[in-house]
């Protein structure tokens, strides 16, 4: 009301940790985003199929984001700190130390990456001991999860392995960094790690993987105190942390969310109304959340568990309280077009008129698409021209890392309309990837009627549109 005192507005802080870079939002309760910051981090890829980070490294893009989105606002207003980060696999010894997840013993290289591949023969040897908790990751257990690392480790590392403190999912290690508390997420443990929110660890799966070790220290080096994610951690943000991040002391801090789930949360319940959209009146189990960057993730929710082969889950809580959740998802999606596109001969000339007309390489693309379409829609130009996405394998539903990739219908063209061909079509056969995967949820019992993307691909109005026409949702 005019002439009253206009109430303090209260502002949170959201911090992204994907696979390239950390975002931080500021925020305020009406869920404005107000200001947002962007760093990379350093990736580095020692051999084929190995992909590590620094978790030094990715605390410290935290902090210098999260400093730019807070400057210039009153920092008593801040109420909360929240992280959500990649699914990687953070390895510290007993005093929260780096240590080395490498052969070359690089110690501040002491992160695996969730795309790291390196564990595939552990990976098979845990598959084929068919426990029962594999029935709760669509049958088979995918490389990315991080039973098969932490196997790795131990059997390729063993100075690393009798030095450790502490195995943390990435999201974790960032609430632990930030509270001193070493709780973890319900979203971590029962999406990645085989935890169940009814029974906790199943001692008899660590034993007979060869991991009896973790269960003999009761389990503190992988977690013995489980939040619901968003739940606060200990006694919110501590000292040396906040004078890190910019951030009052004791502000408090959520248990963290894997990026996807977060990503999925964060579109999944979005309110429709007013916007004439088919699904205005349909539940939110009808619809599947999409996060689309480096790779792809698609999440639906039950009210009952529905058991997808080849598609993880079902979780229970692990994104939506209360709620079970299916997570299909494809290892190379913004990757893969990225790599078929910058390895291209024509890649040079793309650049250079894309830089000459001030648009990004994508938009110019999707231009030069539509003039040479003719009176045809853009999806006819591939009709002989055809990719296999699974250049990183196959996470689902075929649950087969060993897959590679494949283009057919190539000619001798080298220019720059060829190369907005194989775009299109890596486009396409990613769509239909996702087709593939929504057909599994729906056979093995999900209604699934609308898509909601969000992630670095979903403002490309091509790979939106193909999702459209390619899956008919």
């Amino acid at each position: 009301m005019p002439g009253e005192k206009q109430a303090a507005v209260k502002y949170y802080v959201g911090v992204d940790v994907g696979s390239g870079s950390v975002r931080a939002a500021l925020v305020d309760g009406f869920g404005t985003v107000v200001a947002h910051a962007e760093q990379p981090i350093q990736v580095w890829e020692p051999r084929p199929e190995h992909y590590e980070q620094s978790s030094a490294d990715i605390w410290a893009a935290c902090c210098s984001v999260t400093k730019e989105v807070v400057r210039g606002v009153d920092a008593s207003q801040i109420r909360g700190l929240g992280f959500d980060a990649t699914c990687s696999l953070v390895v510290v010894d007993k005093q929260f130390q780096p240590l080395a997840v490498n052969s070359e013993g690089q110690n501040h290289r002491n992160v695996i990456m969730w795309m790291d591949h390196r564990a595939a023969s552990q990976v098979e040897r845990i598959n084929a001991t068919q426990h029962r908790v594999l029935n709760y990751v669509g049958g088979a257990m995918s490389v990315e999860m991080q039973p098969p690392k932490l196997l790795w480790i131990k059997e390729n590392l063993p100075e690393s392995w009798e030095k450790v403190g502490y195995f943390f999912d990435l999201p974790d290690f960032l609430s632990w960094k930030a509270t001193g508390v070493t709780a973890r997420s319900l979203c971590t443990v029962v999406c990645k790690w085989t935890y169940t929110s009814d029974i906790g660890w199943d001692d008899s799966f660590w034993k007979m993987i060869g991991l009896e070790d973790l269960v003999k220290d009761k389990y503190e080096k992988i977690g013995n105190h489980v939040l619901s994610p968003g739940e606060a951690v200990g006694k919110g943000l501590r000292a040396d942390a906040a004078e890190d991040l910019g951030l009052p002391e004791g502000i408090a801090v959520a248990a963290s969310l894997i990026d996807a789930h977060a990503g999925g949360l964060g579109v999944i319940g979005a309110d429709v109304k007013g916007h004439n959209l088919p699904c205005e009146n349909q539940p939110i189990t009808s619809r599947v959340a999409m996060i689309c960057g480096t790779s792809s993730c698609h999440m639906g929710v039950s009210e009952s568990p529905i058991f997808v082969p080849g598609v993880w889950g079902p979780y229970f809580s692990a994104m939506v309280p209360g709620l079970w959740l299916n997570e299909g998802g494809q290892s190379a999606t913004g990757k893969l077009i990225d790599h078929v596109v910058r390895g291209h001969v024509a890649f040079p000339e793309l650049e250079a008129k894309a830089a000459a007309s001030a648009h990004s390489i994508y938009t110019y693309l999707n231009s030069h698409l539509d003039l040479i379409k003719k009176s045809l829609p853009v999806g006819f130009l591939t009709v002989d021209l055809h990719v296999w996405p699974d250049f990183h394998g196959n996470r689902s539903p075929l649950t087969d890392l060993t897959l590679k990739g494949m283009v057919v219908g190539l000619t001798l063209s080298r220019g720059l309309d060829e190369l907005a061909l194989i775009y299109l079509a890596t486009i396409q056969a990613i769509a239909l990837g996702t087709r593939h995967i929504l057909e599994a949820m729906q056979a093995a019992g999900h209604d699934i009627t609308t898509l909601f993307l969000c992630g670095g691909l979903s403002k490309n109005p091509l790979f939106v549109q193909m999702h459209a026409d390619i899956t008919g949702k």
